[in-house]
C-alpha cells in the first residue's frame, strides 16, 4: 500500500472522495467523520496532585520513621514523636514540591496546535477552529500561519514551511505538489507534506489533512511522551537500596534484642520497649533523606550562580556525574544554528573567512593575511548582499537575522569586508525572490553614483553554471564542479555568485528569469557551514578526557554531519555515521551495537531518537539527552537525563527536560558533570559518615540491653545527638570540593554499588569502635568516681566529639591530617556551631534538665577529646594499610 507522500493528486482525490480541492467536504461528510474520529485536539490527562504526595511516604526508610512515631506516642514520648514526624513531613514535601514544580510537557504540546483553520467545504473558503478539522478537509495555507494537522499538499505556491522543531531541520522547506516515488522517505525530506505546529514563512499552498490529533507526528510524539515512565535516577536506587538494607537490619536486630530482653526479663515490658525504640531511633538513619536534599539543593543553586543552569530534578544534579553518553542535537547545540561563509572561491583565487556566526566580526583572508578588495572580490561580496532578501539587525549585542539563514551568511561577509555601517552604493530596482523550481534569487539594482543597472544573482552553482556558460563557452564547468564537489564532501554548502550588468539603452525596471538565462558573468563560488561552537570544541576535549561519550544526532545529511562532527571533535578516533532509514532495519541486538558504535545519527526522526537513548540504556549506559526541539521531548524524557536550551529551546522541550541550560551554551555539560561528580563522592562521603554513626548508637543500646545494664543514652539523648549532628557537621560536606583528577576517570558502571567491600567494612568496623570506646569511657569515669549523670554527659560528648574526627579522615583519600588546611571555612564554621551546641547543651539549666546532662571539668574534657581521636587514630592507620597494599598490588579489598 502507497504512502501518502507517494500518491498523485488524483489518487489524493480518489482516496478522499473529492470531485475537485476548492470543493472540499460536504457539511454531512465533516459531521459524520467528526462524529466517529473525533476532534482534531490532544488529550491531556494530568496526575492528580494528591497521588503525587502520597508516593512520596513509599519508601521504607519512611514507613520505619512513621512506626517509629506511632511508638513514641504510645509510651508517651511527645517531644520524640513530633520531631521524627517533623522529618517525615519535610522529606515527603521536599519531594511534593520537586515533582509538581515542572509543568506538563503533554500540556505544552496541545498548546503549539493551532487554533484556526481556513479551509474548502461546500465549494466555500471558511474559516473554522482547527479542532473541527477532519481527515479530508482541504486546508489553505499562507505565509504566518500554523499548519493545523498533517496535510499532504496538493498545491503549492513558492511554498516554504519552517519544521526545525519537528525535524532539526535549520532552513525553511520549499514544498511541492509532486508524488514522491521513493519509499521509507525520512520525515525531514518528505518535501511534499506538511505537519501539525509546523508554521508557513512564504508564499501560499493547498493541503489535504491526512491525519488529525494523536494520529498526527505531533500527537505521535504526544503519545510517546504520556508513555514514558519516570523512573528513578542511580543515585536515587542506590540510596533506596542503602536505606532497604539499613532498615531489614535494624528491624531484625530490634526484635531479636526485643525478644531476648523479654525471655531474660531483664526489663519491665514499658521499659523494654522504650529502650528498644531508642535504640530504633538511633540506629535509623533519619538524617539521610535531609543530608541528601541539602547537598543536591546546594548543588542546584551552585549551578545556576556560575552556571546558568536550571535543575528541575534534585537527583538530576548527580546523574550528571554519572554519565556515560551525551546524545544530543546539532543544529544550535554544537553548532550555532547560524550560517557562516567560510571560504570564497573567487576567479582562482582561494580566500578565507574568519569568525563565525552572524556577528560581523572577522576578516576575509588570503594566504593568511588581511585579504586586499579587489575589483572582482568586491563584486562577490556586493552581489551576495544584494541578490538577498534577509534582514540582518543587532539587538542587545547579539545578532539575527529575519529570513533564510543563507541569506543571513552573505550580509554578515559584506560587513566583514566593509564594515557594520558601511551603506552601500547600489539601491534596490526589483527582487526576482527564491523559487523551488528555479532556485536563486536575483535583484535588479542601481548604482547611486554612476546610475548604471546591474543585476545580482545567487543561488544554486548547476543554475548559475549554465548561465555562465550561455555568457562565456570556455567557461571552465570540470574545474568549477570539482571546487563544488570538493566542499561538498566536507559538509559544507555551496552556493554560487553571479552579476549581470544592464546595456545603458535598456531602460528596465523588472528583473524577469529570461534576462538571467541569457547569461552571466560568474563570479565564485561561497562555502557556508553552519559553525560549531569555539566552548564545544573545548568542552569535548574535556569529556574525551572523562571518558563520556558524545552521540550527534541530527536531520542533515551523513556526510554534512560526519564533516561537521570531525571538526568538533566528537572522538580521538573515526567518526562513524548511520542514517535514520539504515536505523530502522535493524534488530534490537544490532541497533545496541550501533547505538554504541556510532557516533553520528544522520537523518533521524524523533522515534529514532527515542530507539537510540533505548538502546543506549540497554547497554547500561547512563544516558543524558540534549535538545531543544518539539521532536526531541520523548526522548529527553526517556533519557536517565534530559537537558533543554533554555533559550532557543521550546516550552515542550524545557517541561519535558530535567534540567535546562538557561544560555545555551553546551559547553556547560563539561562542567556540571564535574560538579554531578563531586557531589556525588560528597554524598557518598556523608552516608559513610552518617551510618556508622548511627549504628555506634544502635550498638551502644543493644549492648546494653543484652547485658542486663541500664541504658546509658535516653532517647531524648539520642534524638539530640542525631539531630545535632544532621543540623551541623553533615552539612559540612555541602562545602567539600571536587578530589584531584575527578575529570580523568572514567564514569563509574551502573551496575556498581555506593558502597564496595571495603566501605562496608569500615562502616561496621568504626561503627564497633564508636560503641567500644564510648561504652569503655562510661564505664572509665563511673570506676573513676563519676555519678551516672556525669558518665552519660561524657559519653554523649564522646560520641558527637567523634564525629568530628572522622570527619577529618572521611573527607578525603588523602591522611586527613595532611589535608586540614584544605577545609573550607564554612565547613569550618559548622564544625565551631556544632560545639556551641554541645556546650550550650552541657552547661545551661534547662537544657541539662531536658536532656539528663551535668556540667563536666576541663579534665574530663580531655578525657573525651582522648576517647574522640581514637577513631581518627584507627581510620588513618587504614588507610596507610591500604596504601601498602596498593603498593603490594594486594587491592582485592576494593574491587
Amino acid at each position: 500500500m502507497k504512502e501518502q507522500y507517494q500518491l498523485t493528486t488524483d489518487e489524493l482525490k480518489k482516496e478522499f472522495n473529492l470531485t475537485d480541492f476548492t470543493q472540499g467536504l460536504t457539511s454531512a461528510e465533516v459531521k459524520q467523520k467528526l462524529a466517529s474520529d473525533g476532534q482534531n485536539v490532544l488529550e491531556v490527562k494530568p496526575t492528580p496532585k494528591w497521588k503525587i504526595f502520597l508516593r512520596q511516604f513509599n519508601n521504607i526508610v519512611i514507613y520505619i520513621l512513621l512506626v517509629a512515631t506511632l511508638l513514641t506516642i504510645i509510651i508517651g514520648h511527645y517531644t520524640d514523636a513530633i520531631v521524627i514526624g517533623a522529618v517525615v513531613i519535610l522529606n515527603s514535601l521536599i519531594g511534593y514540591f520537586q515533582e509538581t514544580s515542572a509543568a506538563n510537557a503533554l500540556a505544552k504540546i496541545k498548546e503549539m496546535m493551532a487554533n484556526q483553520a481556513t479551509v474548502y467545504r461546500d465549494g466555500k473558503r471558511q474559516d473554522i477552529d482547527a479542532a473541527d478539522l477532519v481527515v479530508g478537509d482541504v486546508v489553505f495555507l499562507e505565509a504566518g500561519d500554523n499548519v493545523p494537522a498533517d496535510l499532504r499538499i496538493v498545491s503549492a505556491d513558492n511554498l516554504r514551511i519552517e519544521e526545525s522543531a519537528l525535524t532539526g531541520e535549520t532552513n525553511s522547506v520549499i514544498k511541492t505538489d509532486q508524488a514522491l516515488t521513493d519509499t521509507d522517505i525520512p520525515l525531514a525530506e518528505r518535501v511534499n507534506m506538511a505537519y501539525a505546529s509546523t508554521s508557513v514563512t512564504s508564499g501560499s499552498g493547498l493541503g489535504v489533512v491526512i491525519a488529525t490529533a494523536e494520529q498526527t507526528e505531533i500527537g505521535k510524539i504526544s503519545q510517546e511522551v504520556a508513555h514514558i515512565k519516570s523512573k528513578k535516577t542511580p543515585l536515587t536506587r542506590e540510596i533506596d537500596h542503602v536505606g532497604t538494607v539499613v532498615s531489614y537490619i535494624t528491624i531484625t536486630t530490634s526484635i531479636i534484642v526485643f525478644i531476648v530482653g523479654f525471655m531474660l526479663k531483664i526489663y519491665s515490658l514499658p521499659a523494654l520497649a522504650l529502650a528498644v525504640v531508642a535504640m530504633l531511633v538511633g540506629a535509623i538513619p533519619e538524617g539521610l533523606p535531609a543530608i541528601t536534599s541539602v547537598i543536591l539543593a546546594f548543588g542546584i543553586s551552585k549551578m545556576a550562580k556560575l552556571y546558568k543552569t536550571i535543575i528541575k530534578s534534585m537527583p538530576a544534579v548527580e546523574t550528571l556525574g554519572s554519565v556515560d553518553v551525551i546524545a544530543t542535537d546539532k543544529t544550535g547545540t554544537l553548532t550555532k544554528n547560524e550560517m557562516t561563509a567560510t571560504e570564497l572561491w573567487v576567479g582562482d583565487q582561494l580566500y578565507q573567512v574568519s569568525g563565525t556566526g552572524y556577528a560581523p566580526t572577522g576578516e576575509i583572508k588570503f594566504n593568511g593575511k588581511k585579504a586586499p578588495l579587489t575589483d572582482q572580490l568586491k563584486l562577490f561580496v556586493e552581489a551576495g548582499y544584494q541578490a538577498n532578501d534577509t534582514v540582518l539587525s543587532e539587538n542587545d549585542g547579539a545578532w539575527h537575522i529575519n529570513g533564510e539563514p543563507t541569506d543571513g551568511a552573505f550580509l554578515t561577509l559584506y560587513h566583514k569586508a566593509y564594515g557594520p555601517k558601511h551603506q552601500s552604493q547600489y539601491a534596490e530596482i526589483d527582487l526576482l525572490p527564491f523559487d523551488s523550481d528555479y532556485r536563486y534569487i536575483a535583484e535588479l539594482t542601481e548604482n547611486q553614483e554612476s546610475h548604471e543597472k546591474v543585476i545580482f544573482i545567487k543561488g544554486s552553482p548547476d543554475k548559475l553554471f549554465e548561465m555562465a556558460q550561455k555568457e562565456d563557452p570556455s567557461f571552465d564547468l570540470a574545474k568549477w564542479q570539482q571546487r563544488v564537489n570538493d566542499w561538498s564532501s566536507a559538509g559544507k554548502r555551496v552556493i554560487a555568485v553571479g552579476y549581470q550588468p544592464v546595456p545603458s539603452n535598456e531602460n528596465l525596471t523588472e528583473v524577469e528569469h529570461e534576462h538571467l538565462y541569457q547569461g552571466i558573468k560568474f563570479l565564485g563560488l561561497a562555502a557556508l557551514l553552519d559553525a560549531p561552537r569555539e566552548e564545544v570544541i573545548v568542552a569535548l576535549k574535556k569529556m574525551n578526557t572523562a571518558g563520556v561519550h558524545v552521540k550527534m544526532i541530527t536531520g542533515d545529511d551523513p556526510q554534512t554531519a560526519r564533516a561537521i562532527g570531525k571538526e568538533l571533535g566528537l572522538t580521538n578516533g573515526p567518526i562513524n555515521a548511520i542514517t535514520g532509514a539504515e536505523w530502522d532495519k535493524l534488530s534490537t541486538k544490532e541497533r545496541e551495537s550501533a547505538a554504541m558504535d556510532n557516533q553520528v545519527f544522520a537523518r533521524t526522526t524523533p522515534q529514532n531518537k527515542l530507539e537510540i537513548v533505548e538502546a543506549l540504556q540497554n547497554q547500561q549506559q547512563v544516558t543524558a539527552m540534549v535538545g531543544d526541539g518539539v521532536n526531541d521531548a520523548p526522548a529527553l524524557k526517556k533519557a536517565d537525563i534530559g537537558v533543554a536550551m533554555g533559550i532557543k529551546g521550546t516550552d515542550v522541550a524545557k517541561d519535558a527536560a530535567d534540567m535546562i541550560l538557561g544560555d545555551d551554551n553546551f559547553a556547560t555539560m563539561a562542567a556540571v558533570i564535574k560538579e554531578g561528580r563531586r557531589i556525588y563522592d560528597n554524598i557518598k562521603k556523608s552516608i559513610l559518615f552518617l551510618l556508622p554513626t548511627s549504628f555506634a548508637e544502635g550498638l551502644v543500646v543493644a549492648f546494653s540491653i543484652l547485658t542486663g545494664q541500664q541504658v546509658p543514652l535516653q532517647p531524648a539523648q539520642l534524638l539530640w545527638i542525631n539531630l545535632i549532628a544532621a543540623i551541623t557537621i553533615q552539612f559540612a560536606f555541602v562545602f567539600e570540593k571536587a578530589e584531584d583528577g575527578i575529570m580523568e576517570r572514567s564514569p563509574r558502571p551502573i551496575t556498581q554499588r555506593l558502597m564496595n567491600r571495603h566501605d562496608l567494612f569500615q562502616m561496621g568496623y568504626v561503627s564497633a569502635l564508636m560503641a567500644i570506646f564510648a561504652l569503655i569511657g562510661y564505664e572509665w569515669f563511673i570506676r573513676g568516681g563519676a555519678s551516672e549523670i556525669n558518665a552519660t554527659t561524657m559519653m554523649v560528648n564522646t560520641i558527637v566529639i567523634s564525629k568530628v574526627f572522622y570527619f577529618f579522615s572521611i573527607r578525603t583519600e588523602q591522611y586527613g591530617l595532611t589535608q586540614i588546611n584544605d577545609i573550607s571555612k564554612n565547613a569550618w564554621g559548622v564544625i565551631g556551631l556544632m560545639i556551641i551546641f554541645q556546650l550550650f547543651l552541657t552547661y545551661v539549666p534547662f537544657m541539662q534538665t531536658a536532656f539528663h546532662v551535668t556540667g563536666i571539668s576541663l579534665a574530663e574534657w580531655g578525657a573525651v577529646i582522648l576517647f574522640s581521636c581514637l577513631i581518627m587514630i584507627f581510620t588513618e592507620g587504614d588507610k596507610w594499610i591500604r596504601s601498602r597494599m596498593k603498593k603490594g598490588k594486594l587491592n582485592s579489598f576494593n574491587r
